[in-house]
C-alpha cells in the first residue's frame, strides 16, 4: 500500500541509518536531503557557509523530491523522506501534502541524548561512511540543535518513536 513515510529526529539521532532500514523493510524508495544537496550543490559551497544560500538550495530539493514521491505513492509505491524535517511546520507541510494527493503518511521519530548525537556527527565526520555526505563542524552542530523543534503532543500521538541510543535486546 502506498505511503509516505517522514523521519525526523535532532541532528545525529540515527534519521539516516533509520531510514535506510526502513526502506529496505518496506520496499520503499528513500529520498535523504545531504545526499541530494551533497551531490547537486557540494563543490559550489560557498566559503564562508552562506545560510541563505543553502537554504534556498534546500527547498528546491524538497520541492522536486516531493514531485517525485508523490508519482512513485501514487503508482503503489512506499517513500520514506529524510529531510531533517527540523521544524514542525516543514512536517505538517509534508504531511499536508500527501494528505492533499490522498496518500496516507506517518511521522517516525529518531531521538538520542545530545552527547551521543554530537559524538556521532564528530565520529562520522572522521570515518566517512555509509551516512557521511559533508562534514558538519561544532558550530554547525550546535547551530542546528538550535534550530531542531522537538515534536509536539500531537506528532508524538502519531509517531512511531525509535530510541537510537537504546541498546537491541
Amino acid at each position: 500500500m502506498a505511503e509516505i513515510h517522514l523521519v525526523f529526529g535532532a541532528q545525529g539521532a540515527g534519521k539516516s541509518t533509520y531510514a535506510r532500514t526502513l526502506a529496505t523493510e518496506i520496499g520503499g524508495t528513500r529520498f535523504s536531503i545531504d545526499e541530494w544537496m551533497a551531490q547537486l550543490y557540494g563543490p559550489d559551497l560557498p566559503v564562508p557557509i552562506n545560510l541563505g544560500w543553502i537554504i534556498e538550495r534546500v527547498q528546491r530539493c524538497e520541492h522536486q523530491i516531493w514531485r517525485i514521491a508523490e508519482q512513485i505513492a501514487k503508482n503503489g509505491g512506499c517513500v520514506v523522506l529524510d529531510l531533517g524535517f527540523t521544524k514542525a511546520r516543514n512536517r505538517s507541510a509534508f504531511i499536508e501534502l500527501a494528505r492533499d494527493a490522498g496518500i496516507p503518511s506517518k511521522l517516525h521519530y529518531v531521538s538520542a541524548p545530545h552527547e551521543i548525537r554530537r559524538s556521532r556527527v564528530m565520529t562520522r565526520n572522521h570515518e566517512k561512511g555509509e551516512t557521511f555526505s559533508f562534514e558538519v563542524t561544532p558550530a554547525m552542530f550546535e547551530y542546528m540543535e538550535a534550530e531542531f523543534e522537538a515534536p509536539t503532543e500531537f506528532e508524538l500521538a502519531s509517531a512511531t518513536v525509535f530510541n537510537s541510543h537504546v541498546p537491541a535486546a
